[in-house]
């Protein structure tokens, strides 16, 4: 064979072997490898950190999302004797001590509770933590909030490369990065791949669609909350009562929303930030209510 036909013939057979997809099945039937997890302030079973962990384990998740600033060694106990893992740390004081804050202390207390909460993620083998950046309010403008948080981020991200943990941005009712163009904006702007998003689906409903911010935000995504919204509640009994509505029967728009993670490749975490789990009873239902949320 010559050399010419033999290359024409190897680049058709590359280009035919390309277009298969590998696992075999179609491209509208993917694979997800996501992983249950459940958030520290859902579990309302137990009064122990063990106690916790294992009622979570007892329910089907795969892993729990622990606060900041509790017992390490509780924690890595309760870790160990369950067999979950813990993919992310939320913060547990950047609400009191808000990196968007007027007076200087408190932003230095601020960044010392972030670069602890790394710390926590660091020694739980967990890859991200999550920050909410500041808020916007009477006393704090958009752009103070901004241009404070900033330079107030940047001071962890030596930590958070050398400890190989991203801090996740999250988008939460605190009036700030109120679109998904400006949250991508915000991230891009450290140029660092241990900056990235923390995005809560039914926060975002209030004044977004969780499907289109998920696109946006892309591989910026570390992190998903899965938490459900009611526009209609919301219409009629007021904001917060949005949440008052079990998985799967608000307004979030779950085969969508997987869909958008399908197509950004998503193959984290689905951790549930989701009211119900009161009772064993209650944290097997938020289970497989994730379950159908994940198959849809």
């Amino acid at each position: 064979m010559k050399r010419r036909e033999f290359a024409k013939k190897s680049l058709m057979t590359a280009a035919m072997i390309s277009s298969v997809p590998l696992t075999g099945f179609s491209s509208s039937e993917p694979i997800r490898k996501i992983k249950k997890g459940i958030m520290w302030g859902t579990i309302g079973v137990g009064e122990t950190v063990a106690e916790k962990f294992q009622a979570v384990k007892e329910a089907g998740f795969d892993g729990v999302e622990p606060m900041s600033h509790l017992n390490r060694g509780e924690v890595l106990a309760a870790r160990d004797s369950t067999g979950l893992q813990i993919p992310s740390v939320c913060g547990a004081l950047h609400w009191e001590y808000p990196l968007s804050h007027p007076d200087p202390y408190v932003r230095e207390k601020g960044v010392e509770a972030l670069m602890h909460t790394i710390e926590d993620a660091s020694v739980y083998g967990a890859d991200t933590v999550l920050l909410v950046p500041g808020r916007v309010n009477a006393d704090v403008a958009y752009d103070e909030c901004w241009h404070r948080s900033v330079p107030a981020i940047r001071r962890a991200i030596p930590l958070a490369e050398k400890l190989e943990v991203k801090i996740a941005i999250e988008n939460v009712w605190n009036n700030f990065l109120l679109s998904p163009l400006e949250a991508a904006r915000y991230v891009d702007q450290f140029r660092s791949p241990f900056i990235r998003f923390y995005f809560d689906c039914g926060n975002i409903l209030a004044y977004g669609w969780p499907e289109q911010w998920i696109r946006i935000l892309g591989v910026r995504i570390a992190k998903i909350h899965i938490k459900e919204y009611s526009l209609q509640k919301a219409n009629s009994e007021g904001r917060g009562a949005g949440f008052r509505v079990d998985l799967l029967e608000g307004d979030v728009n779950w085969p969508a929303v997987m869909k958008a993670l399908d197509d950004i490749g998503y193959g984290d975490w689905a951790i549930t930030e989701q009211s119900g789990g009161n009772t064993p009873e209650g944290l097997a239902d938020l289970s497989h209510r994730l379950d159908k949320i994940l198959e849809s």
